[in-house]
């Protein structure tokens, strides 16, 4: 019997990529074909050479239309089969691989924020909420709005087989979070990207648009962000690996902006040393220090192992990129110290 499977591919859309997806009809899934689409309508090509080509990478259930129906996640290769210059992906594949024996795994929290028309979720028109405080992890219809959408989204989610391990409501009305993880570095970026396939999905059944905004309300309001855990089996096993990785972040200022340019656009919006972020060009790092750049979590110190959580990455960031800065960055620094 016939299936359909829906084709995601991730564009070249600037400052901020956008999911792009089209259905093919396929006997069964045993073999996923490659695909070719206009890439001069998606920001990757021009109109006189405008193919290009989606090779997939990584199928799962389809949680919307059911059946054996699925979804197929995709690079986006030239003609010749060399990536695309958008392709993240394949950027981060050798570093993974490079590294693959100090066993990186993470853990990402997706924040995004809901939007009806030109206003968050819960905001009333002509005028603002009660000020941030009581909505985080909130109960009740003055405190959370949306949370129709985020179970089925998390339910889907779920159906799917994504490694989705939580969802929370967050400071501001209409924001809310969910967790991907903990997965090797591919794995946490292939299913957050499908994990935000499926909450535009799925909030679109519901006249609601889902933004990433790093900062979607100026004022007294938090941003949003994708804070990233990190660790590595040296990590796991003793405190010093932590404290190597940690060192490592900050080792420069180069290294620092290296990072912080990468981790999303509107980040100087976001991390201005206000509403639990540090400011953007200036790092730091500290034990249970929500304005620190980077988070050691209070039980890592008492058990004297665990992992990292870099708070800097923007909710729009790729996945892909900020993976593969972390492991290229706190890995070579643990394998130069010989912490492997």
């Amino acid at each position: 019997m016939a299936i359909k499977a829906e084709y995601i591919w991730i564009d070249g859309t600037q400052p901020t990529a956008k999911l792009r997806s089209k259905t093919r009809i396929l006997a069964n899934a045993d073999k996923l074909p490659t695909w070719g689409f206009d890439g001069s309508s998606t920001n990757q090509a021009e109109g006189h050479a405008s193919d290009r080509v989606l090779e997939p990478v990584a199928s799962f259930p389809d949680p919307i239309r059911g059946g054996d129906n699925i979804l197929v996640l995709c690079e986006v290769n030239e003609t010749d089969g060399t990536p695309h210059v958008s392709n993240t992906r394949a950027l981060l594949r050798p570093i993974a691989e490079q590294f693959a024996g100090q066993e990186a795994i993470f853990g990402i929290e997706q924040e995004y924020t809901f939007f009806k028309g030109s206003r968050p979720l819960g905001f009333p028109e002509g005028g603002f909420p009660a000020p941030q405080g009581g909505y985080y992890c909130g109960v009740g219809a003055e405190e959370v709005f949306g949370r129709e959408i985020v179970e089925l989204h998390l339910d889907r989610c779920i159906a799917a087989g994504l490694a989705i391990c939580g969802i929370n409501a967050e400071v501001m009305p209409g924001q809310w979070e969910f967790q991907i993880g903990p997965v090797d570095a591919l794995t946490v970026s292939d299913h957050l990207w499908v994990a935000r396939y499926l909450l535009y999905r799925t909030a679109e059944e519901f006249g609601i648009d889902a933004t990433l905004d790093a900062k979607p309300v100026r004022g007294d309001w938090n941003g949003a962000g994708a804070h990233t855990n990190f660790s590595t089996k040296a990590m796991r096993e003793g405190y010093d690996a932590i404290i190597t990785a940690c060192e490592s972040l900050g080792a420069s200022q180069e290294k620092v902006l290296e990072h912080v340019k990468q981790y999303g656009f509107g980040i100087e919006s976001r991390l201005t040393g206000l509403h639990e972020t540090a400011p953007w060009n200036v790092y730091s790092y500290g034990v249970s220090d929500r304005g620190a750049s980077v988070r050691i979590p209070w039980q890592v110190e008492v058990e004297q192992k665990g992992y990292i959580e870099d708070r800097r990455p923007n909710a729009n960031v790729d996945p892909y990129v900020v993976t593969r800065l972390l492991v290229n960055t706190c890995c070579s620094a643990l394998e130069k110290a010989g912490q492997v």
